[in-house]
């Protein structure tokens, strides 16, 4: 920002844009700002200006050092602004830029949800407002930790576009940024999880959350100093589901089935059962959580642990009669179109026929989801 930009917009006052302050010394006060610009659209903080007369009263370099550890620990979930620093006659003018937040809604401290009101702010305290707040967020919009729309697999991609819109990237006419965009998977040449997760390279280790680790033990329990086999299985989504599937079957029996004893065997647990359990874990699991998915392999069972318990009023026994509730919108739009799918809701129906030996636990506790799958 230039210095003549930032006169221009103190001579027009404050709005729900921009917000002045003289000088911040608490996080408290600083954090209600954030929190609100957060929840309600973003919008500036110009912190060394007067909210009283609007003047110009300068920061010194001790007032700019101390603002910039304070932000670091206003916001819960954590708030990143961009700042900039204005050098002006009477002292230094920073400029914290607040982005509009993707998991609202955005609390201080002590847990109080601010929105702007005009170019004041006012704390939340409709029962209401604060729902709407929370189902307004979504995991697979979050930023993908500095992966670029120059980070997507367009040979990848460009082979999905053609054969789902039946078109190719040239024909369509646009940019691929905003070609992007305009799909949710992607804004202001960002990444978010969902363009990341399904189209991009080089997730790891930029995107820890975004992998599924797993082991395989030779008994029952968990033991780090006995176990057979573990992997980070990282990639895109569909690369993910198909190296965890081969990991499972690698390390759990397959049966001879009634076939000669030169034969390879079947499966002990059918294909089309893990193609669903691990496919739902990828796209119903909880991605605020910083947690990878997580496959233990046991000589008695197979545990697939998804983090975040299941959302809202769904239960168990609503998801094995066929409801379901959509975490992650963007993902289970294209899951159709890119994995294994047999119908909206029917998946755990088919994998419990197939193999009835599943158990699924909806832990909150622990806020996680663990289905285990019995093996014979």
């Amino acid at each position: 920002m230039e210095t003549t930009e930032l006169l221009d917009i103190i001579a027009r006052g404050e709005d729900s844009k921009h917000r002045f302050m003289e000088n911040i010394h608490t996080e408290d006060s600083l954090a209600e700002e954030m929190v609100a610009f957060s929840n309600s659209g973003g919008g500036k903080l110009i912190v060394g200006v007067s909210e009283k007369d609007w003047s110009v009263r300068g920061l010194s370099q001790a007032d700019v050092t101390r603002i910039n550890y304070i932000i670091g620990n206003a916001g819960n979930p954590p708030i990143h602004p961009r700042t900039e620093i204005i050098m002006h006659p009477e002292g230094l003018v920073m400029i914290i830029t607040v982005a509009e937040g993707i998991s609202k809604p955005y609390m201080d401290r002590n847990g109080s949800i601010w929105v702007k009101c005009g170019s004041d702010k006012r704390k939340v305290t409709s029962r209401e407002m604060i729902q709407e707040m929370f189902r307004s967020s979504h995991g697979d919009e979050i930023p993908a930790n500095g992966l670029l729309v120059s980070d997507i697999d367009v040979p990848y991609f460009e082979q999905f576009y053609s054969k789902t819109y039946g078109e190719s990237l040239e024909e369509q006419g646009k940019p691929l940024s905003v070609l992007l965009e305009n799909m949710n998977l992607a804004k202001s040449g960002n990444l978010n999880i969902s363009g990341a997760l399904l189209f991009g390279n080089g997730l790891y280790p930029r995107l820890p959350r975004c992998i599924i680790r797993a082991v395989a033990y030779p008994g029952n329990e968990i033991d780090e100093e006995a176990s057979l086999a573990s992997r980070d299985i990282t990639g895109k989504m569909t690369e993910m589901l198909e190296q965890a599937i081969s990991f499972i079957l690698i390390h759990t029996q397959h049966e001879q089935g009634g076939q000669g004893i030169n034969s390879s065997g079947k499966p002990g647990i059918p294909r089309v059962v893990l193609e669903e359990i691990v496919r739902n874990a990828l796209l119903h699991r909880d991605y605020f959580i910083l947690e990878p998915i997580k496959i233990f392999v046991f000589r008695n069972r197979v545990e697939i642990r998804s983090p975040g318990h299941l959302p809202n009023t769904l239960t168990v026994e609503n998801i094995k009669a066929g409801n379901s509730n959509k975490r992650n919108p963007i993902l289970a739009s294209f899951a159709s179109k890119l994995l294994p799918y047999r119908g909206q809701g029917n998946g755990i129906m088919r994998a419990l026929e197939a193999y009835p030996d599943i158990e699924f636990s909806n832990d909150k506790d622990g806020n996680k989801f663990v289905a285990t799958i019995w093996r014979k």
